[in-house]
């Protein structure tokens, strides 16, 4: 809600009005009151962003309004202050045109931005940042002469790069990272000869960079990562290089050598280049050793075909942050790095040898060595280092640790991860100070080891894939109030699930895959962040848990191989699942039939949304916020592990290996962002319905053994992306659609049949003029029906539009810790 972003800052400059995260600053004629206009303008304008009854701060509408009408003197109300210079308000937003800072990040504001914005020509500072903004930025910005920083990160606004920023000579600061931006560069950059700070920065950018840009007298920093520029990086001869100290570059497509232009660079304190494409993989290094000054240096994933002695960077005295990953590297077992590293990522570069430097680092508060060669036990110094907090040592060969069974928990770590090893008991005793732990694909057994319950600051438990059995402690409960991510999949866990460990943090469960009993923990209701619920092959005997409809932010639901039976729909009420992008409740014993209105409510399978992540970010140790979710499912007629970052692309239905009746509800051709349907082995009826045809995105399609009748809509035939389709067990008859890629399928695909035909089945069909127009009655039937449903589809959901979106801001790990922004975990 927009007025529970109203408690952000104030600031003291000229006239501020504080709004929903915002600062409105003016310019005031008066020496001490402002005009009766201005009151009354102010007035109104603040009046459209409180609701509810309730300000931002919980103070009751009235109290804060009669001071406010108590007051004459606008100059002194709450969040105003004026400036005895110039102007004032007029009589709303698109008139203020003496307005000088216009601050509303983060209030969810959609749609495009409104043109009348390009009256403020007073304004100096604007931020719209953190919003859901779309469409392109308006000419009328062109207007605001004297703006000399724009934030406009974090929205969806499309379009080539604004050459109207062009035009905007004042500007020094420009920020519109992570939109939807696309197109080349304009090559007259320079055309900004004020711009100190400038990010574009996850967009879609391409071709290359204009060198121009490398002329801007004044600029400092620069962000272009994570968009698709290409080609060499070529400046030509340029008399006076840009003061740059911060320079982001990676995570595009480059190719060619290390620019060279680099070294002149003196003062750069701060260098990305990962991923990028080295000419026939041969890299300088030599080119680093000229920047004395670097604090921060990314050239993970650069395809250097040689391997790089570690030695080379030991004359880099002031890094903070390196990451060399993907890097083949050499380490000398007397190897001393003098700088101050804090952060040492150098994962993926062949390190058979647990790094001996490391023992002097003192300095170390991050170290990633994982999916390296390493073997043998994890030294016992580790864990001395003053300042470690985080620690990714998974996807190597470890079998245990030095030193005493507390060796660990004498330490101050906040992550650990040592998960893909080959640990053994005993379970290491853990630091109470432990937030994230992820010991999963490892070889621990016996029971799960009740002193984790003692870890009252514990956020991430992931034991996935080991040997503990016995049932799930009921000490979890200790974790109520903080336990947001649980996953105990592929154990030998038995016994009924206790309701007392289900805390009302949690937005990620995963206990599939153990001998889990009893029926499904109705406290489970309480956990209204869930977002992720797997549950899959047990032995759960229970009823559909409709309760689970209330949990609005499920993503996740899988049920597949219990023993849950019963009917999945309900008289009494719609079941809405409005961010579900992955049902499966397959292999259990369902049974009844479903309304044609059943999955009207299902929003995020109709429209293209964002996923949410719901898992520490890479600089808290991962690469992805949904790495250890996992699920398995059936698609294209295999059984496959989706894991990770599956989740942004899979929106899928499975309800196969039931005992499900009736018709195909027609509602499931609203889904149009579906990729797999498995409806296979139930008793459903009736014809296949053309509507099929609007799920435009279907990669995979089974609706095998069934009772269905009739033919094969050509209409499939549309389905452009439709890899993988079976009808085979059916009663279907008439001739298979040709000219399409249904035809393209083996003859598995549409067995037994027996009225089936044309190609790939050897049965010719003989059909003749006397075809009955029943058929084209049936279909008209079908289409009315279909609009009835969609009617009523329309009046279930009336607040679903096409630009809802699941605001996924991910901020980048590297800028953060060179801004000092550290999670902070007291």
């Amino acid at each position: 809600m927009m007025h529970s972003c109203i408690q952000r800052r104030i600031r003291s400059l000229c006239l501020i009005f504080s709004l929903c995260n915002s600062v409105l600053v003016f310019a005031s004629h008066a020496k001490h009151l402002c005009r009766p206009d201005q009151k009354d303008a102010l007035w109104e304008f603040k009046s459209e962003f409180y609701v509810d009854g309730l300000h931002s701060d919980g103070t009751p509408v009235d109290k804060k309004t009669e001071r406010w009408k108590n007051n004459i003197d606008c100059c002194s109300w709450d969040g105003i202050s004026c400036d005895p210079k110039t102007g004032i308000l007029p009589d709303s937003i698109s008139n203020l045109k003496y307005l000088r800072v216009l601050s509303l990040g983060g209030c969810s504001f959609y749609g495009q931005i409104p043109s009348s914005l390009g009256n403020l020509s007073y304004l100096t500072n604007l931020d719209l940042s953190h919003n859901e903004f779309i469409g392109e930025l308006p000419d009328s910005m062109g207007n605001l002469k004297k703006l000399t920083d724009l934030g406009l990160d974090h929205n969806k606004i499309s379009g080539n790069f604004p050459h109207v920023l062009l035009n905007m000579s004042e500007l020094t600061q420009i920020d519109i990272g992570s939109n939807q931006f696309e197109g080349m560069l304009p090559s007259n950059m320079s055309s900004l000869s004020k711009l100190v700070y400038f990010d574009i920065n996850e967009n879609s950018f391409y071709g290359s960079i204009p060198p121009s840009l490398f002329m801007i007298p004044s600029l400092i920093q620069l962000y272009m990562g994570r968009n698709s520029f290409s080609g060499p990086l070529e400046i030509g001869n340029i008399s006076s290089l840009s003061p740059l100290g911060f320079l982001a570059l990676g995570d595009n497509n480059f190719n060619g050598p290390i620019p060279r232009f680099i070294t002149k660079l003196v003062g750069l304190w701060y260098l990305d280049l990962a991923l990028w494409n080295t000419e026939k993989g041969k890299v300088d290094f030599s080119i680093f050793l000229h920047l004395e000054s670097l604090t921060f240096l990314d050239l993970s994933y650069i395809n250097t075909r040689s391997r790089v002695d570690l030695s080379l960077f030991s004359d880099l005295m002031s890094l903070g942050y390196l990451d060399l990953s993907g890097i083949n590297l050499k380490i000398s077992p007397t190897l001393h790095l003098l700088s101050p590293i804090e952060i040492l990522t150098l994962s993926s570069c062949n390190i058979a040898e647990f790094p001996k430097f490391l023992k002097t680092q003192t300095s170390l508060s991050y170290l990633d060595i994982s999916a390296n060669q390493i073997k043998g036990q994890v030294p016992k110094w580790l864990w001395r280092l003053p300042l470690l907090r985080y620690v990714n040592i998974s996807q190597n060969s470890f079998t245990g640790f030095e030193g005493s069974a507390d060796v660990i928990q004498r330490s101050e770590i906040l992550l650990l991860d040592i998960s893909s090893n080959t640990f053994q008991d005993p379970f290491p005793l853990l630091p109470n100070s432990t937030k994230f732990f992820v010991g999963s694909n490892n070889q621990f057994s016996g029971e799960i080891p009740k002193t984790i319950c003692k870890l009252a600051s514990l956020d991430t438990l992931v034991l996935s894939d080991n040997n503990f059995n016995g049932s799930i402690p009921r000490c979890f409960e200790n974790f109520s109030t903080k336990l947001s991510v649980m996953h105990l999949r592929n154990n030998s866990l038995s016994g009924t699930f206790p309701e007392e460990s289900i805390g009302d943090h949690l937005k990620s469960l995963d206990v599939g895959g153990n001998r889990l009993s009893g029926v499904l923990p109705k406290s489970l209701i309480n956990c209204t962040r869930l977002e992720f619920l797997n549950v899959e092959n047990n032995m759960i005997h229970d009823t559909f848990p409709f309760w689970l409809r209330l949990l609005t932010n499920l993503q996740v639901l899988v049920l597949r191989s219990n023993e849950f039976h019963g009917p999945i729909s309900s008289p009494a009420f719609s079941l809405s699942f409005p961010k579900l992008r992955i049902f499966d409740i397959s292999k259990n014993r369902f049974t009844g039939v479903l309304p044609s209105y059943y999955f009207a409510g299902w929003t995020a399978m109709s429209l293209v949304i964002d996923i949410v992540d719901i898992m520490p970010s890479r600089f808290e140790g991962r690469d992805s916020g949904n790495l250890y979710n996992s699920v398995s499912m059936t698609a294209k007629g295999l059984v496959m592990e989706l894991v990770g970052s599956g989740f942004t692309i899979y929106k899928t239905i499975d309800v196969s290996g039931n005992k499900l009746q009736g018709d195909i509800p027609e509602s499931i051709s609203l889904l149009k962002e579906l990729i797999v349907l498995n409806m296979s082995n139930n008793a459903f009826t009736g014809h296949i319905s053309p509507s099929l045809e609007n799920l435009t995105n279907l990669q995979s399609l089974d609706l095998s053994q069934n009772r269905l009748s009739g033919e094969i809509p050509p209409e499939l035939g549309k389905l452009t992306f439709l890899a993988r389709m079976n009808f085979s067990y059916n009663m279907l008859e008439g001739p298979i659609p040709q000219g399409t890629q249904i035809q393209s399928q083996s003859s598995s695909s549409f067995a037994e049949n027996p009225r089936l035909c044309g190609v790939p089945l050897q049965e010719t069909c003989g059909r003749g003029d006397d075809a009955t127009t029943q058929e084209q009655e049936d279909e008209d039937g079908e289409k009315d029906q279909v609009l009835s449903w969609i009617a009523a589809a329309i009046g279930y959901v009336p607040g679903v539009f096409c630009g809802v979106v699941i605001g996924h801001i991910l901020s980048s790990y590297k800028r953060d810790w060179f801004m000092k922004i550290f999670h902070s975990f007291a």
